[in-house]
């Protein structure tokens, strides 16, 4: 006999990041799935209220607002706190905030170092550590957003590709160190969404070739797997889901 799926109801669900993008697709996701929601947002207050409100107009006292730098350290532990104040509980934690841009070898600043250091690995490590207790409590859980090219470093983006190698890393080393009670997994995205700075079309087809479906994935497809990480993947730690369309198979 196979059990059907456990339900999100009444879960509560932190993500950073969530204002925008796969976050605000995820946040969607698992509302839609019975979770409730903490939105963390940095700047983008007016994304984070407008989805709010259009996720509250679906389910009432379902979704809350946390604002803060992630690159204040200090203040991460507060962050976690408060978001299990909203509703008593936290049950998983989505580490999926992070900064993108090229840092070519001979211009590296030190700025640049910290900041994608900062936003890819530092903070998603100190909310882990802040978020563990809380998350034990319910045999909860951790996704961190890792990307295909901790694996295969993207040219002129070492700063960025060694980040997301280090939180790939800090991935398998959490559910060692939390386990049995906390579960820790992650997300490898490929092609799924372009860059908020310019890339040609040129470059986006080379880089759909090179996948074995030929085509663009969508933020619903991280979402989905976020959504079977948490409610489905229950014997699974330590993993990190590749969702690429079979672009990191490829030489």
């Amino acid at each position: 006999m196979i059990n059907e799926s456990p339900k999100l109801d009444n879960k509560v669900v932190l993500i950073t990041g969530a204002a925008h993008r796969i976050g605000a697709i995820t946040a969607r996701t698992l509302h839609a799935a019975g979770a409730r929601i903490v939105l963390h947002y940095r700047h983008s207050r007016a994304g984070a209220e407008a989805l709010q409100q259009e996720l509250q107009q679906q389910r009432a006292d379902s979704v809350a607002l946390l604002q803060g730098d992630l690159h204040d350290t200090a203040a991460l532990a507060g962050l976690v706190e408060q978001a299990g104040m909203f509703w008593g509980r936290l049950d998983v934690l989505i580490n999926n905030a992070s900064t993108f841009y090229p840092t070519p070898m001979g211009e590296v600043t030190e700025q640049q170092w910290d900041d994608l250091m900062g936003s890819n690995l530092k903070a998603p490590f100190f909310l882990a550590q802040a978020a563990a207790p809380l998350l034990g409590k319910h045999q909860g859980c951790i996704v961190n957003i890792v990307d295909i090219h901790a694996e295969r470093p993207l040219k002129a983006h070492p700063v960025y590709s060694m980040a997301k190698a280090g939180l790939a890393m800090m991935t398998k080393s959490l559910a060692c160190e939390l386990g049995p009670q906390v579960r820790v997994n992650g997300i490898a995205p490929g092609a799924i969404l372009w860059p908020e700075n310019d890339m040609d079309e040129q470059t986006k087809q080379r880089i759909l070739e090179r996948t074995f479906l030929k085509r663009q994935g969508c933020p619903e497809d991280i979402a989905r797997a976020a959504l079977f990480l948490i409610r489905d993947g229950l014997y699974t730690s330590g993993q990190i889901l590749t969702v690429d369309g079979g672009r990191s198979l490829n030489s």
